[in-house]
């Protein structure tokens, strides 16, 4: 197969001719926000680990580049990752790899877990506002580790007799937090009952990866969650990653903006209900039947308000994608609030560039009719920018240029072959500013 060595890189750019009204059928790969929490927590079995429904993003061979780190072995092939942590040694991991994706920290509850110790970097990803973690590390001190940080690194360390159950109480629905306070108690001594737990999709379906190696956790998927350890884990059968939601939403909001009817196969409805809802609320008519969504072409679209929430509520992930389908409304000012990060605004100044009628007041972002987007050179600061810029430049007359694309690639699986399959004109190319790229490799 022919691959680039740098396929990942974010100097990548993605450019767009679009004006052109696209049809066709596209596939959800497997949840990024369930992949990249199940990668670390491969390494708590005892035996190889298969995953099914991978997404081929750049977080996942991020991830795989930590793993051979500790000598743990992976074969990814189409969307099967094969991960053998049976020779793994336990290993730092500092800086560099770990400066690339926020995911990386769930290194800590998995190395803990399995090792009783974590040396970990402190973790990078994007830049959309802070995102301490003291929630997850009050939930290691309160399961008798200790913590400290030494050199930008955090090392943690359970006592000698291993750490022991605990209540956690978080003060705020955490996911990140919710999921490593998992892996560092499945094999605590005694019982570890999490309070006011995160209630994502993607926490059960850590649950259901860990249940079925031997762990017992109750109450995924509710604000209380409890864990009795065990000695150990040893993965049985392979585990299927959910579709990832966001990816599905965004590729609805890309429906309605410019498609011509398009289904999208691969979802879990229920996961998208608060989004469906402002969607439809909109206008925008859909189709649902067992596993896929039909969208029709849209007609006049009303404007609405956005709130983003914790699950089940509007997904701070999709207030981006959702933008460019405010923007088509015919009448009205739309209203979009953040709650959960307040400051991923980033996108707006690069959709102004576009032409775009849009504004931010106090982090409240005001959306305007926008009779039609123009092409220009814009950035994707982040993952979620990326796919607003992208759907806004298919929209647009003209060329479309967005630099950073590589930040796309960490969250959307074969972006581009998805996009030529529904007709769009979308290439992912190296920045020719930047020096050094590589040529493609036979692999």
């Amino acid at each position: 197969m022919k691959v680039e060595k740098d396929l990942f890189s974010p100097m990548k750019q993605m450019i767009i001719h679009g004006g052109k009204p696209l049809q066709g059928d596209v596939w959800i790969g497997g949840a990024k926000n369930s992949t990249v929490a199940l990668i670390p927590a491969s390494i708590l079995s005892r035996t190889p680990v298969t995953l099914e429904g991978v997404p081929r993003i750049a977080d996942v061979d991020n991830l795989m580049d930590l793993l051979a780190e500790m000598d743990v072995r992976c074969d990814f092939r189409e969307t099967t990752l094969r991960i053998d942590p049976e020779n793994i040694k336990m290993s730092p991991l500092p800086a560099g790899k770990i400066k690339s994706l926020r995911a990386s920290y769930y290194f800590m509850g998995a190395l803990l877990g399995r090792f009783g110790k974590a040396i970990v970097g402190f973790p990078g990803g994007d830049d959309i506002g802070p995102r301490p973690i003291d929630q997850h590390i009050k939930g290691f001190e309160a399961l008798g580790a200790s913590v400290k940080n030494e050199n930008d690194q955090i090392i943690i360390t359970a006592p000698s007799e291993g750490l022991k159950g605990a209540k956690i109480h978080l003060k705020m629905p955490s996911v990140g937090a919710t999921m490593n306070i998992i892996m560092a108690s499945v094999t605590a001594q005694g019982q570890t009952i999490i309070e006011n737990a995160a209630k994502e999709p993607e926490i059960i379906d850590l649950a259901t990866f860990l249940n079925n190696m031997g762990a017992t956790i109750r109450g995924a998927g509710t604000d209380s969650i409890r864990i009795e350890g065990v000695d150990q884990l040893k993965a049985q059968i392979p585990h299927t990653i959910i579709p990832d939601r966001i990816e599905a939403g965004t590729y609805v909001s890309l429906a309605a903006c410019i498609g011509n009817g398009i289904r999208i196969h691969n979802i879990i409805e229920e996961h998208l209900d608060s989004y469906l809802a402002k969607v439809e609320e909109m206008g925008v008519v859909i189709d649902a039947d067992e596993d896929s969504l039909y969208v029709y072409p849209a007609g006049d679209l009303k404007m609405v308000q956005i709130k983003t929430d914790v699950y089940p509520g509007f997904a701070t992930d999709l207030q981006q994608p959702i933008t460019p389908l405010l923007l088509t409304a015919k009448t009205g000012e739309g209203v979009v609030i953040d709650n959960i990060y307040p400051k991923r605004i980033g996108h707006i100044a690069q959709l102004q560039k576009m032409g775009a009628d849009i504004k931010v007041e106090d982090n409240i972002i005001l959306v305007h009719p926008t009779a039609q987007l123009h092409g220009a050179e814009v950035t994707a600061g982040e993952i979620r920018a990326g796919a607003c810029l992208m759907i806004a430049g298919l929209m647009a007359d003209g060329t479309t240029t967005i630099d950073k694309a590589g930040n796309i690639l960490r969250g959307y699986d074969r972006v581009q072959e998805k996009l030529e399959q529904l007709g769009a004109d979308a290439k992912i190319v190296d920045d020719p500013d930047v020096p050094g790229v590589m040529d493609p490799v036979e692999n």
